[in-house]
């Protein structure tokens, strides 16, 4: 089997790939039947062999691949290359991605099925899926480059997939620009890493990380930085906008704008995860920096805590929903910055199961609701809906740290790995943890009480209209609230207190907090669970939400009156979208305005092509009157010009004329 192995890690990436390109190119001829047919068995052969290499690194136990399957270019001995690197890292990476991605493409079936661009969407995620399967498996800055640029590229067609809608195009547009900004830090430090290592292949940088640890640079004269701590700020930059890290999260809201099966796929398993693997991935780079570490983990804590705030003041549904995921992507992050990796990877594939449960949930809500998304105009629909309703229960368990359920595994050893750092802020940075966990609850559900208990509070045509979704949409459901619930009893110990990643990510000794927990098995730990502040803090806001959205919903709009300065702010999300519009936005384009007018009309256009032209016009009108029309003048020309040719030509000519003149 080894030595099939590199066809199968091909085929995992290319089997997507041709479902896209077929889907694209073809799917007028192929209709609707056959688009969806050749994206979803692409997708299901990746999944498959996805599984098959998980079980050939992870639970067998073999060695990892490191290959190169083509070579694009060699310049000064610096290899630009197509090539694979999987180890357990990048196998259960590839589980998490095609599976997830499985269960959208099923999903779209139902949710899209009256979507005049259904062809062209099947096509897109089948593209989004490739994307993110090559950067995951790169086993080179180039290529990852390539997967991280491309994910951006489909995701921007996919949030503007609705193009007729102005608010889709703004929100693609915001995506696109936000995400520049991030990329423009992780190209710069991807040059870095050339510059300094003089390579792009992973293996070659990680193993001379010595050579260059001690090396400074002055950015500012007289003050010296690390190398590698302005390589791994760089980089993290670029995860700042992937990941949708504080100050760069405003784009991850709105790009609800997309249908909702995009939403899921761009939220749980693809996008937004890339920069966490990828801090992840470049782990022997971030150990030697404990102040890029440091870095990490305070904008992590930042968009932890304040971007649920967020989620306790929206009313669209699948807002509630992209604000968790801001939240829960605050929490991956802070655990890298604690070096506490191997859990954050943890809750990145925990959080993918229970995150698309939760997004394709709120999808089927919207289809039974004709496509309202106003929570208020929800309620009750526990019995018009009874698999959704279990199946967004399971989730919001899952999602608030409920012990038994995965979410809690993964957020519990997060939570502990922190309160063992030794960084600087790490205290601080638990306690904000600590208050996530209450505000989770809160927002979940306060969504869960709202939309499926209560009174019910559509009109009455949606009222008689209501019914469960078909099997199409319950059934990727269903298939994601199973490892939602048990996927951590499997992996709970290897991957939290065991080597499961072995040396595809790297802990120097002090960092390694993980290793400083107390080890319990997933029973024992969810028992525990029950003496812990994390524990009663979810409790707590499940309790707050039940009493001010089911039996009091006075207080609510209590608080919104009484605290209307906090309330503003939060519904304002903070003003940052008026700080970049006015600022950034309109400052740029009135910078713009300024260099037109001042550069192009009145230097290139005013000055340098119309002042020659009328200079031109000038000498013209002055050089004209030479011509008289007058023999004797012309003579007189010519004799000046005689006499100005000796007195350049013929040596001493001049001397002896101004003797003359003297004399004379």
């Amino acid at each position: 089997m080894t030595a099939t192995m590199p066809n199968m890690y091909l085929w995992i990436v290319l089997a997507p790939l041709i479902g896209a390109i077929v889907a694209g190119l073809f799917g007028k001829s192929i209709g609707r039947a056959g688009a969806h047919t050749v994206t979803i068995l692409g997708v299901a052969i990746a999944c498959v062999l996805s599984l098959l290499v998980f079980n050939y690194h992870v639970l067998e136990g073999h060695a990892a691949y490191n290959g190169s399957v083509y070579t694009w270019l060699v310049s000064e001995g610096v290899k630009f290359e197509v090539g694979f690197l999987v180890d357990n890292l990048t196998a259960m990476m590839l589980v998490v991605v095609t599976f997830v991605s499985l269960m959208v493409h099923v999903y779209t079936i139902g949710y899209m099925h009256e979507d005049p661009g259904y062809q062209r969407f099947f096509s897109y995620i089948s593209l989004f899926t490739f994307s993110m399967l090559m950067l995951v498996m790169a086993n080179n800055f180039m290529q990852l480059f390539f997967g991280w640029e491309a994910v951006g590229l489909v995701s921007y067609l996919l949030i503007g997939f609705w193009y007729t809608r102005e608010s889709a195009i703004f929100a693609n547009l915001k995506a696109f620009l936000v995400n520049r900004v991030g990329d423009f830090g992780f190209i710069l430090g991807i040059a870095a890493v050339l510059l300094y290592f003089n390579s792009l292949d992973y293996a070659t940088v990680f193993g001379h990380v010595d050579m260059v640890s001690d090396k400074t640079i002055q950015i500012f004269s007289g003050h010296n930085w690390s190398v590698i701590t302005v390589i791994c700020i760089l980089l993290f930059i670029g995860a700042m906008g992937k990941s949708a890290q504080f100050p760069l999260h405003v784009w991850l809201p709105d790009s609800m704008e997309g249908p909702t099966p995009i939403s899921a796929l761009i939220h749980a398993a693809t996008m937004v995860t890339a920069g966490i693997f990828m801090v992840a991935r470049m782990s022997p780079l971030f150990e030697l920096s404990e102040t890029a570490l440091m870095f990490v983990m305070i904008i992590g804590a930042i968009t932890a805590l304040f971007m649920g705030f967020l989620g306790l003041v929206q009313h669209d549904i699948k807002r509630v929903v992209a604000y968790s995921t801001l939240s829960q992507l605050g929490y991956m992050t802070v655990a890298l910055g604690a070096s506490a990796y191997a859990a954050g990877i943890f809750h990145l594939m925990t959080h993918a199961f229970f995150k698309a449960l939760l997004f394709l949930g709120a999808g089927s809500v919207i289809i039974a609701m004709h496509h309202q998304q106003d929570m208020r105009q929800m309620g009750g629909l526990r019995k018009y809906m009874p698999i959704t309703w279990l199946t967004s229960l399971i989730g919001s368990l899952a999602l608030i740290g409920t012990p038994f359920f995965s979410g809690f595994y993964s957020k519990d050893a997060i939570i502990e790995a922190v309160g063992e750092s030794h960084l600087a802020a790490a205290s601080t940075v638990h306690i904000m943890l600590l208050v996530g966990v209450f505000i989770t609850a809160l927002y979940s559900f306060r969504m869960y009480f709202l939309v499926f208990h209560g009174k019910e509070r559509m009109d009455d045509h949606t009222r008689e209209h209501l019914h469960e979704s078909p099997w199409v949409v319950t059934l990727p459901l269903i298939a994601l609230a199973i490892p939602s619930v048990i996927i951590a009893w499997f992996f709970f110990g290897d991957i939290v207190f065991g080597d499961f990643f072995g040396d595809a990510i790297f802990v120097l000794p002090n960092h390694d907090v993980l290793g400083d927990l107390h080890e319990h098995n997933w029973v024992d730990m969810a028992l525990h669970a029950v003496v812990t502040l994390p524990f009663w803090l979810a409790i707590g806001g499940v309790v707050t939400a039940w009493y001010c959205y089911l039996v009091n919903p006075r207080v609510p709009v209590w608080f919104e009156t009484r605290f209307s300065l906090i309330y503003n702010s939060l519904v304002q999300k903070y003003w940052f979208d008026q700080l970049y519009q006015f600022v950034f936005a309109a400052g740029g384009r009135a910078l713009g305005k300024l260099l037109w007018q001042v550069g192009d009309v009145q230097l290139i256009d005013g000055a340098m092509v119309n002042g020659s032209a009328q200079s031109v016009g000038v000498m013209s009108r002055v050089i004209r009157h030479i011509q008289t029309g007058y023999l004797y003048h012309y003579a007189f020309a010519m004799i000046l010009g005689l006499i100005a040719l000796l007195v350049i030509f013929v040596p001493g000519l001049s001397g002896k004329m101004m003797s003359l003149l003297r004399f004379s």
